[in-house]
């Protein structure tokens, strides 16, 4: 084409870490002369950190967000010939994780304007074998607890939150991951609060909860050392804890500084036919991803990367036409909100050093684009 356009990552990691360079580097000396590299002082001092950070009585590190969410659900009692509903929006890892337990993952479409699950949906969703029910905290933002824990109380089941893109959300000052039995995050290193790789954290209010996840994630062994159950190989390593502490103080910072790029997009792409993301009233977004609606979606991704701007799709496919789920007995048309937004979504480039003429720049293009 012959024009020279400014390259606009999808996510820059390398502006945060090198803000924060001189920290990390200590941070992965510490560890390295304590020769100490999994579980250990530096996992417990951020499971004490990020407890306080959330207001939540515990946290246990383990080794990733789809751990977090299999572990949590185990802990919360859910096995074999239950059924745990979700949302049908959400990635994959929400329902392999309910698979991994023995148990049936069951979905629920969602509300058109924030992607969240459709909490009547969600209700709807569940049968007499439902055991558990696990909200996902979207693209940052919470979805309604109080009635999801009025649901859940009606029904007699327990609530996993998956927070695995939700680091800092919160709804009626209420942090994500803190209201339902147990929270989920993953520490995967493009989320909010990301580490060097993988891993994960399960936080809760119920110290039996806790407890049943730090046995499960070490092979089953208890304070004596001894296998009282077959558990997994799920332990978040040092090296990451003690990158992730180094992160955790920035992360008010660094949400605010998505929250900034969130508006600056709206205001630039109010005057265009692209669906802006919309605000649940009463929460806190933090904008793990900024997703509009287009026509022509794939068309548009395709000339934007043209113009060396990346974008995302989360998810282009809801889970119950994904093959690896096609034995749920589901078909197409079954959960037509999903269906339909999902083959317009579009995640921009969000990160808290994005700046205003970076953002200028794919609004401009996004303009452009969609006029051709």
């Amino acid at each position: 084409m012959g024009d020279k356009y400014h390259a606009i990552p999808f996510v820059d990691l390398s502006r945060q870490h090198h803000a924060i360079r001189a920290q990390l580097d200590s941070a992965f000396a510490r560890v390295v002369d304590s020769a100490s590299f999994t579980l250990g002082e530096e996992v417990a001092a951020l499971e004490a950190e990020f407890s306080e950070y959330l207001g939540a009585a515990e946290a246990v590190g383990v080794g990733s967000g789809t751990d977090a969410l299999h572990l949590a659900l185990r802990a919360c009692g859910v096995g074999p010939g239950d059924d745990v509903v979700t949302a049908v929006n959400t990635f994959a890892a929400t329902a392999e994780a309910i698979r991994m337990c023995g148990a049936r993952p069951r979905f629920a479409d969602i509300d058109p304007e924030t992607y969240l699950v459709d909490l009547g949906a969600l209700e709807a969703a569940i049968t007499p074998t439902t055991t558990a029910i696990i909200p996902v905290h979207l693209y940052g933002q919470c979805v309604d607890m109080t009635r999801v824990m009025e649901i859940a109380r009606r029904n007699g089941v327990r609530v996993v939150e998956d927070a695995c893109q939700a680091h800092g959300a919160r709804a009626n000052g209420l942090a994500a991951g803190t209201v339902g039995d147990a929270g989920c995050f993953s520490f995967y290193p493009s989320k909010n609060l990301g580490a060097l790789g993988d891993g994960g954290m399960v936080v809760t209010n119920d110290p039996e909860i806790a407890a049943r996840v730090r046995l499960l994630r070490n092979h089953g062994e208890d304070a004596n050392r001894l296998h009282v159950e077959s558990g997994y190989c799920s332990r978040l390593h040092a090296l990451q804890a003690a990158l992730l502490r180094v992160k955790l103080p920035h992360l008010d910072e660094w949400n605010s500084g998505r929250r900034q790029v969130a508006a600056l997009y709206d205001e630039a792409l109010a005057a265009l036919p692209a669906a802006i993301p919309v605000a649940r009233p009463g929460a806190h977004h933090v904008y793990h991803l900024y997703v509009v609606q287009v026509e022509d979606r794939d068309e548009v991704r395709a000339r934007l990367g043209e113009r060396e701007i990346q974008t995302g799709i989360h998810y282009a496919v809801p889970l119950h036409l994904e093959p690896a789920f096609s034995d749920l007995g589901y078909a197409r048309g079954d959960f037509p909100v999903a269906e339909d937004v999902t083959t317009r979504i579009l995640s921009l480039p969000m990160y808290p050093y994005l700046t205003y003429e970076e953002v200028a720049s794919v609004s401009t293009a996004l303009g452009v684009v969609e006029r051709v």
